[in-house]
């Protein structure tokens, strides 16, 4: 079998689309008459600075030659792929193995692909070392092939590498794609949680032009889907957030857990014409990007599951931006000496919408597990989980026999009743009702990331409130 890797043939402003390049390269594979099994979109690090849109990356797992189907790829990202917009650097990976069998290196690649950074360099070497062929080509239209065979010495990667460096330098990177697409060819051997969406394509001269979409039937076809089809609709905010608002191919895609589900959704949508469909597996809505991480040591472009304690009230500033901050609790250290606890600010952002709501209800006090991307310092949240609410506030006593709140009694002296003569020897303590309950709570699907996993897809380790 051939696994080809496709990414960064798309624009953050001119449109286009890797999906839709994917799935015209799959449909010319199968012209040619060989068979395409499998459609992979992987979302790599939603933190990497020369990401387009949504930092996808594809593969096909197909039963065509290496060379013919780099052949056919070439030939589609030359001519669909943008090469006006300075950020897109396409490229093409292909792989002569099973994609259960790619190298060790490889798969390990694709894993950190999502939580960390690469570099051209890196993907060239390793693309070189295991024997795989690859091209890319540059902003300013340069074209760099290489193909490779296995037992290629250090020094021909490093050539290769140069040349590149050397391009960039020049002004043109030339298939800064590969990277994206050669973690693409790892990705079925690197990871096991995988869902599915069917996206459906306009007729390729309607992009730019407004979508023609019908709502009312997107929301009752989402209903009927619920919850083996997920994100279609953010219910709360009346948005059918399965129709993309850029300037690219793509009329909707239905994302789920079922192929089935997400296909019938896709076709009870009414609308415009739908110029051609595909069905991708992918890691989107897995939380993959996500590690287990500790107060004091998070580092910016990391996404990242902590624990800590609301250690600042949540503070709503300009923009609809709501802020607190969270800290590790107290301790000890080796010699029994206290230590500060390690802390980070936290953020919902406006777009996250209702979730401020739940973030503005949250205590001093409150234990939490948090989950999100850190960038200047800050824990950009994306879903969180309440471990421990405080259930009380200090208040001042009432009297027993009259039923009025006590007076100060002196400094240090407690509180007494000037009428009854009854006394208390300070505040006592007396329950709050909170907004919240024990459990994760999450954005809406309005502001959810492609690779966030939404809380109705179950696996959690606590009661869910799931966003609709």
């Amino acid at each position: 079998m051939t696994v080809l890797g496709i990414d960064d043939t798309d624009s953050r402003t001119a449109g286009m689309c890797s999906t839709y390049l994917a799935a015209l390269v799959a449909e010319a594979i199968e012209d040619a008459g060989d068979a395409v099994h499998r459609r992979l979109l992987v979302r790599l690090n939603p933190a990497v600075e020369h990401k387009t849109r949504g930092n996808a990356a594809l593969a096909l797992h197909t039963d065509a030659r290496p060379e013919d189907a780099l052949a056919i790829a070439g030939d589609l990202v030359g001519t669909y792929a943008v090469d006006t917009d300075p950020r897109t650097s396409p490229g093409v990976v292909v792989a002569d193995c099973d994609p259960a069998d790619v190298p060790d290196r490889v798969a390990t690649f694709a894993r950190e692909a999502v939580r960390e950074f690469h570099d051209l360099d890196e993907a060239l070497a390793l693309a070189d070392e295991v024997g795989f062929d690859h091209r890319g080509w540059g902003a300013d239209g340069g074209d760099d092939t290489r193909v490779a065979a296995a037992g290629d010495d250090v020094g021909d990667a490093d050539d290769t590498a140069r040349a590149a460096a050397a391009n960039e330098d020049a002004g043109g990177v030339t298939g800064r794609g590969r990277i994206g697409a050669l973690a693409a060819v790892g990705a079925w051997r690197a990871f096991d949680d995988w869902t599915y969406e069917h996206i459906s394509y306009r007729e390729y001269d309607r992009c730019g032009t407004p979508r023609e979409v019908d709502e009312v039937s997107v929301f009752a076809a989402a209903d009927e889907a619920y919850p083996l089809a997920w994100d279609t609709v953010d219910r709360g905010e009346r948005e059918a957030v399965c129709v993309p608002n850029a300037p690219g191919p793509i009329l909707h895609g239905i994302r789920g857990d079922d192929p089935d589900a997400v296909r019938s959704v896709a076709d009870g949508i009414d609308g415009e014409p739908v110029e051609r469909s595909a069905l991708f597996v992918t890691n989107q809505g897995t939380d993959v990007h996500l590690r287990e991480g500790t107060l004091g040591d998070l580092r910016d472009g990391g996404a990242y599951r902590v624990d800590g304690e609301v250690a600042a009230a949540p503070e709503t500033r300009r923009g609809g931006h709501v802020f607190f901050e969270v800290a590790a609790r107290d301790g000890d250290d080796a010699e029994g000496e206290t230590t500060d606890p390690a802390a980070v600010d936290c953020v919902a952002f406006e777009p996250t919408k209702r979730f401020r709501d739940r973030v503005r209800d949250l205590r001093i006090g409150d234990r939490l597990t948090l989950c999100g991307e850190v960038a200047d310092g800050t824990l950009k949240l994306e879903k969180f989980a309440v471990r421990d609410l405080v259930e009380t506030e200090p208040a001042v006593p009432t009297c027993p026999g009259c039923g009025r709140s006590m007076e100060s009694a002196g400094a240090d002296q407690g509180y007494r009743c000037r009428d009854c003569g009854t006394s208390e020897p300070g505040k006592v303590a007396e329950p709050v009702d909170r907004g919240l309950e024990p459990g994760w709570y999450e954005v809406p699907p309005c502001a959810r990331r492609h690779i966030s996993k939404p809380l109705v897809r179950g696996g959690f380790d606590a009661p869910t409130h799931p966003e609709r």
